[in-house]
């Protein structure tokens, strides 16, 4: 059954990946691909929250992504781009700079430091808490 769910899991996900995932007050939070990306391009503009895996099957990988997709508007609140690495061999510059372990979830700063590192999945609440903490997100509230 866990298989299963698993596959249809991932279906999904590459069902919406290549066109980011909908968002009910109407935007889309982006899914790119960090072959296809540089990190240089989202400096002070937004957050990268990027996901690594050693394959799309790693069940981690495929429970980050539906957590993500269950709740997309707190992140696009927060000017937040999904990167995602799948491919260990590829060796994506993301990859080279980071260097994860196997899963990671890791969200920069707009200043391009590492703001939050964790080896797990993680519910949206538990980032964009961790995003309110970041210094240049007090800023932008303060702001307003």
């Amino acid at each position: 059954v866990m298989k299963r769910v698993l596959s249809f899991a991932i279906t999904v996900w590459m069902a919406l990946a290549p066109n980011g995932i909908w968002a009910d007050e109407g935007g889309e939070l982006p899914i790119l691909r960090a072959e296809d990306v540089s990190l240089d391009d989202y400096l002070w503009t937004a957050r990268p929250l990027i996901v690594f895996a050693d394959t799309e099957a790693d069940p981690r990988f495929a429970e980050q992504m539906a957590r993500l997709a269950a709740r997309p508007v707190p992140l696009l609140e927060r000017d937040v781009v999904v990167i995602i690495d799948t491919d260990p061999d590829g060796q994506s510059d993301i990859r080279s700079t980071l260097r994860p372990r196997g899963f990671a979830v890791v969200i920069l700063q707009k200043d391009g430091r590492v703001g939050l590192r964790r080896p797990s999945p993680r519910d949206v609440r538990e980032l964009t808490r961790a995003i309110d903490n970041f210094a240049l997100r007090q800023d932008e509230l303060r702001n307003r």
